[in-house]
C-alpha cells in the first residue's frame, strides 16, 4: 500500500469514512528533487461542513473504552508493519534523513499505542462533600466526557507522530476528529487514515481535509458546531485561532526559541555534541531545536571549539542516504529568509563560527557568537539550522537572558550543581526544563506545552485527553 501512494497522483479527502477526489489539487513535492510526487485535494467549504455533520453523527453510536484501545492498537501495529514505506514518504515529503523518518514512524506507533492504553484509563475522583455541614447524607464523584468533535490542525515539519498526538488522543478521549495537516506534508496524514481504516476505527470517527490552511482554517474555525480546537504551529496562526472560536476550548503548541545553558561544571565535549546534534537535526525546524546556547565564561573557548568539531562533521544531503544528517528545509523561500536572518546578524556584529552557506532549499549548519538577544537569530524562532552561542558568569544573568524571550516551551541545562538546578527549576519561564540535556529532549508520554507565547495546554496522550474531555460533578443525595 505505501509503495503505491507514489503511483496513484491524485489524492482525496477522506470524509465520513470514504474518500473523496476533488477536481482542485495541490501539488506535493520531494523536497530533496524538487519533483512532483502526487496531488492532494483541496477541502471546500462543503467538505468541512460534511465533516463536521459526519463527526457529530459518529458520536452517537458507541465506541467504547476497549473498542478505543483495541483500534489505536491496531493502528499502532500496522504503523510498524509498514515503517519501512512511511518512512519513504517522510524522507519525500518532509526532506528528514532516512534515520529520522524511521525514528518518527516508530514514535508515531508508541504513540498511538499510548492513547490505547489510556483509553481504558480514563478516570474521575470521589469528592468527600458529605464533610460540609447539612450534606451528609450526600455523596459525589466526578466523571469524564468527551468534548465532543475536535478539530485538529498540524505542522510540516513531524507530520506523522504530532499528528498521532492529537488524533491518538482524541480518539482514545471519546472523540470525533477532524484533521487538517500542512499543505506541505500531507501525504503521511492520508496514509494514516488508511491505517484507521484497515484497523476497524467507525466511519466519522476521523476525518482528514487536506488544502490551504488559511482558507480551511477559516472554515473550521467558524463552524460553531466544532468543540475544541487543538494547533501546532506559528504564535501569530494560534492567536487568530483563539480570537475566532470564542469560548470554545483551545490548546496550542506554538514554539520557541529555545535556550541551552552550560554551566561551568558539564561535561565539555558531551554537552558540545548534544548541543550541535539538536541545533540541526531536522534541519533545525523543530519546535524545541537549540536556537541559543549560553555557555559560562570558564568554558566557553573549549565548548566552542568542541561544537563547532560536532557540527562540521555533520554530513549535509540526499535525506534518502542512511548516512545524511541533515536534508533540505521544507521550501527554497525558507532557506531564503533563514539566510537573509544570519546574513543581518552578522551585518550587525555576529561573528560566523561555521556555515552561513545556502544552495537553493539547503542551508548549511550554522553557528554564530559575538551575537546580541535582539538580533532576528536570538530574539524570533529561526526554524532553521542555526545556533547562537552566547557567555555569562552569574547563574542570575544566564537565567534573566534565558527569560527574556517571548516563549516559553522548553530549555535545557548542563549541571551538576544541584542548588543551580533548583533555582532554575524553579526561576526558568518554561513548560518543562530537561537537566544535563538540551532543549530538544522530547518522550511521547511526557506532558509537553509551553507558557508565554509558547501556547497554551499539554501534549503527551494522558495529559491532552484531560484537555480533550469535559470533568462532570454527579451528587447523590439518600
Amino acid at each position: 500500500m505505501m509503495n503505491d501512494i507514489l503511483l496513484k497522483n491524485a489524492y482525496g479527502l477522506f470524509i465520513d469514512g470514504k474518500w473523496k477526489v476533488k477536481n482542485s489539487k495541490l501539488l506535493v513535492l520531494n523536497k530533496y528533487s524538487q519533483e512532483v510526487i502526487a496531488e492532494i485535494s483541496i477541502a471546500e467549504e462543503q467538505d468541512v461542513n460534511a465533516s463536521v455533520a459526519a463527526a457529530k453523527k459518529a458520536l452517537n453510536t458507541s465506541f467504547s473504552p476497549y473498542d478505543r484501545f483495541r483500534v489505536l492498537k491496531k493502528a499502532s501495529e500496522l504503523l510498524l508493519e509498514q515503517k519501512e514505506g512511511l518512512a519513504d514518504v517522510l524522507v519525500q515529503e518532509v526532506g528528514k534523513p532516512l534515520t529520522e523518518s524511521i525514528g518518527e514512524v516508530e514514535r508515531a506507533a508508541l504513540t498511538l499505542e499510548i492513547s490505547a492504553e489510556e483509553a481504558k484509563r480514563i478516570h474521575g475522583e470521589g469528592v468527600p462533600i458529605e464533610s460540609a455541614p447539612g450534606s451528609e447524607n450526600r455523596k459525589a464523584m466526578t466523571i469524564r466526557t468527551p468534548v465532543g468533535v475536535v478539530a485538529a490542525i498540524t505542522p510540516f515539519n513531524v507530520p506523522l507522530n504530532l499528528v498521532c498526538h492529537k488524533v491518538g488522543p482524541g480518539l482514545a478521549a471519546g472523540n470525533s476528529v477532524i484533521l487538517k495537516p500542512a499543505e506541505e506534508t500531507s501525504l503521511s496524514a492520508l496514509l494514516l487514515a488508511e491505517i484507521f481504516e484497515e484497523a476497524g476505527l467507525p466511519a466519522g470517527r476521523l476525518n482528514v481535509l487536506t488544502g490551504e490552511g488559511a482558507e480551511i482554517g477559516g472554515y473550521l474555525t467558524s463552524n460553531q458546531e466544532i468543540n475544541m480546537y487543538t494547533f501546532t504551529g506559528s504564535p501569530r496562526v494560534g492567536q487568530i485561532i483563539r480570537e475566532s472560536t470564542g469560548i470554545r476550548k483551545v490548546a496550542l503548541e506554538l514554539g520557541n526559541n529555545s535556550a541551552t545553558i552550560v554551566h561551568r561544571d558539564a561535561a565539555i565535549k558531551e554537552s558540545a555534541v548534544a548541543a550541535a546534534q539538536k541545533s540541526f537535526n531536522n534541519a533545525g525546524q523543530v519546535c524545541i531545536s537549540v536556537q541559543r546556547v549560553f555557555v559560562h565564561q570558564d568554558i566557553y573557548e573549549a565548548f566552542l571549539e568542541e561544537m563547532i568539531k560536532a557540527a562540521k562533521a555533520l554530513k549535509v544531503g540526499d535525506p534518502a542516504d542512511a548516512s545524511t544528517n541533515i536534508g533540505p528545509m521544507i521550501a527554497a523561500k525558507e532557506a531564503i529568509r533563514v539566510e537573509n536572518w544570519v546574513d543581518e546578524a552578522i551585518s550587525q556584529g555576529a561573528q560566523l563560527q561555521v556555515g552561513g552557506k545556502r544552495d537553493g532549499v539547503f542551508y548549511q549548519p550554522t553557528i554564530l557568537t559575538n551575537v546580541d538577544q535582539e538580533m532576528k537569530v536570538c530574539r524570533n524562532e529561526v526554524f532553521g539550522p542555526v545556533v547562537a552561542v552566547d557567555t555569562y558568569r552569574e547563574e542570575d544573568e544566564v537565567i534573566e537572558k534565558v527569560n527574556n524571550s517571548e516563549y516559553g516551551l522548553q530549555a535545557g541545562l548542563f549541571t551538576n550543581d544541584l542548588s543551580f538546578a533548583m533555582k532554575a527549576a524553579e526561576k526558568i519561564e518554561v513548560g518543562g526544563l530537561i537537566i544535563n540535556d538540551t532543549s530538544g529532549y522530547r518522550v511521547d508520554h511526557m506532558p509537553y506545552g509551553g507558557v508565554k507565547k509558547s501556547g497554551t495546554g499539554k501534549e503527551g496522550p494522558k495529559y491532552a485527553m484531560e484537555e480533550m474531555t469535559e470533568e462532570k460533578l454527579i451528587v447523590f443525595q439518600s
